[in-house]
């Protein structure tokens, strides 16, 4: 699957679609290990998609925390401490 299709998703429906993935994944490993398994490359097809599912995932709930993080505030301007501490001694 392509990352613009991937996108068009919500956050809940990478989310099963990772799941949907590792089983995949799972399911390929075992057909491998038992000598099953005629396309070798379909493993890294499923791994890369679910690398890109995961990282759009990512990017998704990096996107809404900025959006939700409060704007900075001020800092309030600092004297210099060395000053006051000299006036005090004098």
């Amino acid at each position: 699957m392509k990352a613009e299709q991937m996108r068009a998703k919500s956050a809940d429906e990478l989310k099963e679609m990772i799941m949907e993935l590792r089983k995949e994944q799972m399911t390929l490993r075992f057909q491998k290990s038992a000598q099953q398994l005629q396309n070798t490359t379909q493993l890294t097809v499923v791994r890369r998609n679910i690398a890109r599912a995961k990282t759009l995932l990512k990017q998704q709930n990096a996107g809404a925390a900025v959006k939700t993080a409060k704007a900075p505030a001020k800092k309030a301007a600092k004297a210099p401490v060395a000053k006051k501490a000299a006036k005090a001694k004098a």
